[in-house]
């Protein structure tokens, strides 16, 4: 749909929608960093608001680590049903997202409002990033490693949640995994440097999703071994009855690029579930993929090394 938008003549234009990343970047006239804008507000996908807010800062704050940034300042948006909802409850939705941005270190300007038959919370997040040093979609290389941050599955659950069929372990550790902020691990990787040299925040596209639109953005195969990818626990026993809409919207979308070989049809649901502030997906130097493991996970981060990049083949490979 935006493809028919004519092209951008702005110069300070560094980033835009063209390469599917999860943020624009804008490079200010002179020197200093560059801007990072980016916004995401979604329906209730838990039932205690406090967490629900929680969960929607974390997810919009993502896109700004997924582009090396720094998130400085965050507006609310947010829709609720007239004289439907206890004022306490849409309070602890705004106090749970409040909760997040303090944890960022991000500073609340203020937001808008509108009546809306459906619940729905986000945030509108500013940032800042080296612009020598942005984590683009499209700066993948053939030989990189794949390190994703955060286990797959939080839509299943999700799913499961709406339908009264999630087993109390696993909702726990899908809502741990949610309002865990990437920060700690985009912090990490941006000591290594030039290593870094492409992410994404694993969302609403799934990990299958994202990492087509890396493959495309940067002319590359990605190749995933599903065997090392990260899965909340018994995500995969439940999958068959609790797919989401856009499970199938994201299969019908992205399936076409897909050789998924013999891959079980169960754990092939979990790589194409949209994810909700799911993990960082980083393209990085082959050599120095092990030692940015294992920094990550002494900071106790869920890291693994899921997959490499090849130059030539389907967008991706699942094997």
């Amino acid at each position: 749909m935006l493809s028919d938008l004519p092209p951008q003549t702005d110069p300070g234009v560094l980033i835009d929608f063209r390469t599917s990343d999860d943020a624009g970047v804008y490079r200010w006239p002179g020197t200093g960093p560059a801007l990072v804008q980016t916004v995401d507000f979604f329906t209730p996908i838990v039932d205690d608001p406090f967490t629900y807010g929680q969960i929607a800062a974390a997810n919009a704050l993502s896109d700004v680590y997924a582009m090396g940034g720094r998130p400085v300042t965050a507006l609310a948006i947010a829709g609720f049903p007239e004289k439907v909802l206890e004022p306490e409850t849409i309070r602890q939705i705004f106090l749970g997202g409040y909760d997040k941005l303090r944890e960022a270190g991000v500073a609340l300007l203020g937001g808008h409002t509108v009546r809306d038959p459906e619940v729905k919370f986000g945030y509108a997040v500013t940032g800042a990033v080296d612009p020598d040093r942005v984590w683009s979609n499209a700066g993948a290389k053939a030989g990189d490693r794949l390190i994703l941050t955060k286990p797959l599955g939080t839509g299943i659950v999700g799913t499961a949640i709406k339908n009264n069929r999630a087993p109390e372990d696993l909702v726990a550790a899908a809502v741990r995994s949610m309002t865990t902020l990437n920060r700690i691990a985009a912090g990490i990787l941006e000591t290594f440097g030039d290593a870094v040299h492409g992410a994404t925040d694993v969302t609403g596209f799934g990990l299958i999703g994202h990492a087509t639109e890396i493959a495309k953005a940067s002319g590359v195969s990605i190749a995933i071994a599903t065997s090392q990818v990260p899965l909340l626990p018994g995500v995969t026993a439940i999958a068959s009855v609790n797919r989401s809409g856009g499970l199938t919207t994201n299969r019908q979308h992205f399936g076409g690029g897909v050789d998924a070989g013999d891959v079980a049809a169960d754990l092939l649901d979990v790589c194409f579930d949209p994810q909700t502030s799911g993990g960082l997906l980083v393209s990085v130097a082959s050599a120095m993929a092990d030692t940015i493991v294992a920094a990550l996970r002494t900071a106790e981060v869920e890291a693994s090394i899921v997959g490499a990049v090849a130059a030539h083949g389907a967008p991706v490979v699942l094997r």
